[in-house]
């Protein structure tokens, strides 16, 4: 299976926010739509950045309640780490635990197709190893 895959069954859409908005805009779409990452775009619509729960929680523990009125941009990850439609499971899996993250952002041909959470990720191949249980189970059964 891969991410294009994951992308046609969970949908496309992005949550995306520009480098000038506050970390407190930031908070409060994270709460209101649930989610736990947001893509920080440019003036094309290019990603320039990514910004999760963790780095809010991150920079106010650091800094206090004031960071939450500064740019996203300063607290932003800026060397985002990303992935295609043709990315695999396994390829995605390794790049999150290595890089020690959660989201990863879908780019193809440089415009933000879709972004996977390591949830989509285990969903998905929690999904593939009961096929392949499912159809050992059979193999034996029959064989």
């Amino acid at each position: 299976m891969n991410i294009g895959q994951i992308l046609k069954a969970k949908g496309r859409a992005v949550a995306t926010a520009r480098p000038d908005v506050t970390l407190l805009e930031i908070a409060n779409k994270l709460a209101q739509k649930k989610i736990g990452a947001i893509v920080i775009v440019g003036d094309r619509g290019d990603v320039v950045g990514i910004v999760s729960e963790r780095d809010v929680i991150r920079k106010l523990g650091e800094r206090g309640p004031e960071v939450l009125n500064e740019p996203v941009s300063q607290t932003m990850t800026s060397a985002v780490i990303s992935c295609q439609e043709s990315s695999t499971l396994d390829e995605l899996m390794e790049i999150m635990t290595q890089g020690r993250f959660r989201h990863v952002p879908v780019i193809e041909d440089g415009a933000l197709v879709g972004i996977v959470s390591i949830g989509d990720i285990v969903k998905n191949h929690i999904a593939e190893v009961e096929m392949e249980v499912t159809a050992m189970r059979g193999y034996f059964v029959t064989g």
